[in-house]
């Protein structure tokens, strides 16, 4: 269900835009499960979605994925979630 979801986004919004430059896997099932990226990019070459699948070996590195002749360029790019959370903390007591 995770898959067929994850791509229903993506064909979603690349109809919305009608463009596509790049796509981003990130955070923590983005950066880490080397099969679901490879899974969710799998049936997405009319796209022009095409992953290196020995670049994609890789967990929570900031790295492109894209195999040579990809329209679409892919990458994994690692989120900092506690950075995040710090900033969001921060802005909401110096709102006070």
């Amino acid at each position: 269900m995770l898959l067929r979801s994850v791509k229903r986004f993506i064909g979603a919004y690349a109809a919305e835009l009608g463009h596509v430059d790049a796509m981003v896997f990130t955070a923590g099932i983005g950066e880490n499960d080397i099969e679901l990226r490879e899974k969710v990019c799998d049936n997405l070459g009319l796209m022009g979605v095409k992953i290196d699948k020995e670049k994609n070996n890789c967990r929570g590195q900031e790295v492109e994925i894209t195999a040579p002749g990809a329209s679409i360029r892919t990458f994994i790019i690692p989120t900092n979630e506690e950075l995040m959370i710090a900033k969001d903390t921060q802005a909401l007591v110096e709102a006070m």
